[in-house]
């Protein structure tokens, strides 16, 4: 089970040891523990050394972590019984409740400083749907903030405090330089306790089954993140934030020592939207669909392991085709760096930036090949064209708008997708009954077909007997027809 936590925090004191191992210098096993090129990567080899301390660093740290408490007001069902004659003749008026009411809704997490004038990071679960946000510091003072930009795909956002002082932050580490084995603390306020830190290595880089939708390229550690943890940070043994904590795997809804986090380069990449003044993320588009590349896929194709993102579409006219990506090319690394799987394929990209030229190291009817692709924003032709449908059809209720490559991008379906898309559907409404769901394209309306929003209002507005619609939901269609 993975849970993502927005609420709580547990004063967890992780005991650190060293194993002592006895070596005489010069031998060839002191060469293997002590002969890294890298002088911040050692074993301890003395008394004064394996008696350090985390305490400098964290001294250093803890006060730009703070604690994000959200509040939005959430409306109570009303029970089907109130105002029933029968069941308020037995129990009395008012027992199962008037109008729905209103009741406030509470969610805490954490959240680091990483701007001097106030800008926080945390996790979009955290603050999601929420009418008020505060942020405390170390220290107990408490400030309002502002919901600067949210990404749910990533499930990060961006907050900016209230105030014209200076803070404290944590500096942007390079997650790329991260390597299984690496010492990091995880500083949160776990279970609402106060701020906690716990310790731990880098357990494995680029996850991509952690269960979070449309984000597929975390660093996992085993340092104790639990409830309240999310939007905390973790960071190296330079004190640089490498990871915003985001959801942990449990079965008892404690930490079991599988965490996941945020890689630090892509916190970068929103906080540099937010900078430019932007309240979203704009990925870059490249008109092509992928799937993963499978043993099976990668016997025939001839790697020695399953890697890469499979091309299995290529829309017209889409940057990909300009760089002469086809069906069947695996993309194996962008500027060098390697593609481990298909949801590490959009990290890729969203971390390379908009506006950008990237090599692509491909695999491709057998031969590696270097292409250029050009990494722009996604058009918005046809424009979206919101439109609700009103009146006594099975579509009333649902928001529709048209498809183009943004939107496509936006919902999560091919970017060679036409037509009109299902983006909501309100509870209750005869779109409900009748079965939408959001991310539904609506083929054909009555033997129409529904190329835009234009044409659907007109249909929908006639006088039908019956209405006859065919939808298409994760690559099938589907038929009905009612009265």
């Amino acid at each position: 089970m993975l849970r993502k936590y927005g609420s709580g925090s547990i004063i967890a004191a992780l005991a650190f040891s060293f194993l002592a191992i006895s070596v005489q210098p010069g031998t060839a096993e002191d060469t293997t523990l002590r002969g890294s090129s890298d002088a911040l990567r050692t074993v301890p080899d003395n008394a004064a050394e394996i008696r350090f301390s985390y305490a400098p660093l964290v001294k250093r740290i803890a006060p730009a972590v703070v604690n994000v408490y959200a509040a939005r007001q959430v409306k109570q069902r009303r029970s089907p019984f109130a105002g029933d004659p029968f069941f308020e003749r037995f129990f009395g008026r008012g027992a199962f409740g008037g109008q729905a009411r209103q009741r406030t809704a509470r969610s805490l997490g954490s959240g680091v400083i990483v701007g001097v004038d106030g800008i926080v990071i945390t996790n979009h679960h955290v603050i999601k749907d929420a009418d008020q946000v505060k942020v405390a510091l170390s220290d107990g003072r408490e400030f309002e903030a502002e919901i600067k930009l949210i990404d749910k795909k990533s499930d990060l956002a961006v907050l900016k405090v209230d105030t014209q002082e200076d803070f404290p932050v944590v500096q942007l580490g390079d997650s790329e330089d991260l390597e299984v084995g690496d010492l990091v603390l995880a500083i949160g306020n776990p279970f609402g306790v106060g701020q906690t830190v716990t310790s731990g290595i880098v357990s494995a880089l680029a996850r991509s089954q952690a269960g979070i939708k449309d984000f597929g390229f975390f660093v996992q550690t085993d340092a104790s993140i639990n409830p309240g943890n999310s939007g905390g940070a973790l960071i190296d043994m330079t004190g640089r934030l490498i990871g915003v904590n985001t959801a942990i795997y449990t079965r008892s809804g404690g930490s079991n020592g599988i965490g996941f986090a945020v890689p630090s380069n892509m916190v970068r990449v929103v906080l540099q939207s937010v900078r430019q003044g932007s309240d979203k993320l704009l990925r870059p588009w490249i008109g092509a669909d992928f799937q993963a590349v499978t043993s099976d896929i990668a016997d025939s194709l001839g790697l020695d392991r399953p890697r890469g993102a499979l091309v299995a579409g290529v829309a017209s006219g889409g940057p990909a085709e300009g760089a002469e990506l086809k069906v069947g090319d695996v993309i194996l690394m962008i500027d060098g760096k390697p593609v481990q799987h298909v949801n590490a394929l959009g990290y890729r990209l969203a971390t390379a930036g908009l506006g950008r030229v990237v090599d692509l190291t491909v695999l491709s009817r057998g031969e590696r090949r270097k292409l250029k692709l050009a990494l722009n924003e996604a058009p918005e032709v046809p424009e979206r064209n919101v439109t609700q449908v009103t009146g006594r059809t099975p579509f009333t209720g649902a928001t529709f708008a048209n498809l183009s490559p943004r939107v496509a991008q936006e919902v999560g379906l091919s970017t060679s997708s036409t037509g009109v898309v299902v983006l909501a559907v309100d509870n209750g409404s005869p779109a409900a009954r009748f079965g939408f769901r959001k991310n539904d394209i609506l083929v054909a309306v009555n033997d129409v077909p529904i190329k835009d929003t234009g044409i659907l209002s007109q249909v929908a507005s006639g006088e039908s007997s019956g209405w006859g619609f065919i939808i298409e939901r994760g690559g099938r269609r589907l038929r009905q027809f009612v009265r």
